[in-house]
């Protein structure tokens, strides 16, 4: 294996060279490996302050009215519907390849702007109302005579590429630039079934490697296995089946036939490579549904683990698994590769976590925890009959996990008495009880999990700074108090969708603050190097407004010693110090950044930090079209 890993390495060298971090940001992490750092140099700690905005490109066009979608299964029942919004919502993060920034927006297009200007190159119009992957696109460098594409997954299970110069579809790839994704074999007899991209697919020399959105429930489905396709034809050149099939290792993980048309464990984040040693890996969500498993009882593997597999053929090579038997949607949607100075050794490491925050170093050659892993008892009792909670859970003996995991009643929220009063409604409305780590849910009253089905982190992850070997992230700690009900089938779903442990109104969460943090961990001995309150909550009375807020999107960090976070549901970007998390330049925004920002240089010269900016996350108010970058005044 190991000689086949190096000749795989050696291969794609060339291709890969496009990928290495420099002055553009090539893919959603900038790198394969999903580091989000940028080296760039000419923004400092000490001229940060003087950023302004430099360019601003409007998404929405004039004549654009809202199309009607299905309701998002996932929004809670205690979050009232937003008003028919002016604007659409984007979670987009930008890329940037020879000074031209592409993005897909939510208004049906997928876009090409001058780098420098935010001047429109071309926009492609999606067919049949289609959406493109709503958080971003992906660059392939081209192969021979096979030009550089943009490539990306939609909304209804299509894999397109476009012509990077011009934005007309490669008519060599599919049928006319579409391939359809919605194969028979994934599809598992149900044609029409719920299946398309919310990320980005991952590059690996030619191949384009695709992850999936499918549902959480009902429990049978379309499949999560993930695919390698051909970039120059559209042609599929391997699939690895996420729920291992009989004779495959991991089957053994699943009851009788539970394992059977099983949707669920698929990538709906980002599939990460290490270029140099040709592997991929697949940061695997949980089964459906995911809140009840007494139809699939066992470990049910591959779910909630990070996969390791050979990227030139998909062969599997080793697994970690971060949470057994999911009943809590944590999924495990932060992957990022790393180098770990440890006991005298440059240890090549991948960095996972679910939504939890509990934060795993693995060797990402061999898949061996670098810091201790322990199996530890948790709670197993609930009144759901036959569901089989896993008795014990993985936790690492370094770094503690990130943000609160347990729950006291005698915690809740009570800064004021208005506070207080709202809060206390909210646990009488819900029949809220508090929760240990890992609690399992309950048909007679709500469990209040921490972090909740938001996270802890969420699809953005982190960002690692190799120089000093931080790894940098937001956290949320907002509970989802959950019930579950038996449904008329025999299966066992949420009571009342779902729910927040907040004051909807107010938007004040009701567990103890701070609600949001800016967190960094140092990955050379485990331990959190620093932790700030991230934001405030201008509502409350002076000297209580340093609570944090709620927050999406990802962190970046430079070469400088900045790391750039505007996700935040209080519409301000931040440029924090990453040696102490000391603020040192905030701006205000049109809307919360939903995705993540950037930075890159232009033809120019020019270093700029950018992002698309509409709000919309966790029910705030979708208030902007806007991309915007911002630069230091021109000399």
């Amino acid at each position: 294996m190991r000689i086949a890993l190096l000749l795989a390495g050696v291969a794609t060298i060339a291709a890969s060279a496009h990928a290495a971090p420099g002055k553009d940001w090539p893919s959603y992490g900038n790198d394969q490996g999903a580091s989000r750092y940028s080296p760039l140099t000419q923004i400092t700690p000490q001229n940060v302050d003087k950023l302004q905005v430099a360019w601003t490109y409007n998404m929405k066009p004039a004549n654009f009215v809202v199309p009607t979608f299905p309701v998002n299964p996932e929004a809670p029942a205690n979050m009232p519907p937003p008003p028919r919004p002016r604007f659409s919502s984007s979670q987009a993060t930008p890329i940037v390849m020879n000074g031209v920034m592409y993005f897909p927006s939510p208004y049906g297009k997928v876009v090409a702007l001058d780098a420098d200007t935010g001047k429109e190159i071309w926009a492609y119009q999606m067919p049949e109302r289609d959406q493109a992957s709503t958080r971003g696109v992906q660059y392939w460098p081209g192969s021979g005579r096979a030009k550089p594409e943009i490539v990306f997954g939609t909304r209804s299970g299509r894999l397109i590429a476009l012509d990077a110069a011009t934005g007309v579809p490669v008519p060599g790839f599919g049928d006319n630039g579409v391939v359809n994704l919605k194969t028979p074999e994934i599809m598992n007899g149900n044609p029409n079934g719920q299946y398309g991209m919310t990320g980005p697919p991952a590059i690996y020399g030619d191949l384009i490697i695709t992850g999936s959105r499918v549902q959480e429930t009902p429990s049978l489905g379309a499949r999560g296995d993930v695919r390698a396709w051909d970039a120059r034809n559209g042609k599929l050149v391997w699939t690895f089946n996420t729920v291992p099939r009989p004779g495959e290792p991991g089957h053994e993980t699943w009851e009788g036939d539970s394992w059977k048309n099983r949707s669920g464990n698929n990538v709906w984040t980002q599939i990460v490579v290490d270029e140099k040693r040709g592997i991929a890996y697949l940061p695997i969500a949980a089964p459906s549904f995911d809140r009840w498993g007494g139809d699939r009882k066992g470990n049910n593997l591959y779910g909630n683990s990070i996969v390791a597999v050979d990227a030139n053929n998909g062969k599997y090579l080793w697994h970690f698994q971060v949470v057994h038997h999911d009943i809590w949607d944590v999924d495990l949607p932060a992957a990022t590769l790393m180098d770990v100075k440890k006991g005298g050794r440059n240890i090549p490491a991948i960095a996972v976590m679910s939504k939890m925050a509990i934060m795993f170093i693995l060797d990402r050659v061999t898949g061996k925890p670098i810091y201790d892993v322990k199996e530890v008892p948790v709670p197993t009792d609930t009144d759901i009959p036959g569901e089989v909670p896993s008795a014990t859970q993985p936790m690492p003996s370094t770094p503690p996990p990130l943000t609160r995991l347990s729950f006291d009643m005698s915690e809740m929220a009570a800064m004021t008495p208005d506070v207080k009063q709202r809060c206390q409604k909210v646990v009488d409305d819900y029949k809220i009880v508090g929760s240990k780590m890992f609690q399992p849910l309950r048909a007679d009253s709500a469990v209040a999990f921490f972090p909740g089905s938001l996270g802890g982190i969420d699809y953005g992850g982190g960002a690692f700074d190799p120089k000093q070997g931080l790894y940098i992230t937001n956290v949320n700690s907002l509970a989802s108090p959950q019930q579950l009900a038996k449904q008329a089938d025999g299966s066992w779903g949420l009571a009342r969708g779902y729910v927040y442990f907040w004051d909807r109104e107010t938007r004040i969460p009701c567990g103890p603050p701070p609600w949001g943090e800016m967190v960094a961990v140092n990955v050379n001995n485990g331990k959190i190097a620093w932790r700030v309150p991230l934001g405030t909550t201008d509502t409350l009375p002076e000297g209580m407004r340093d609570t944090g807020r709620l927050s999406s999107g990802a962190p970046i960090v430079t070469a400088t010693g900045l790391a750039f976070f505007g996700g935040t549901d209080e519409n301000k970007m931040r440029a924090f110090d990453t040696r102490t998390g000391k603020v040192l330049w905030t701006a205000t925004l049109p809307a919360a950044i939903y995705g993540s920002a950037i930075s890159y240089a232009g033809k120019s010269g020019r270093q700029f930090v950018a992002a698309v900016d509409t709000g919309g996350f966790n029910g705030s108010p979708v208030s902007s079209d806007a991309v915007l970058a911002f630069a230091l005044p021109k000399k």
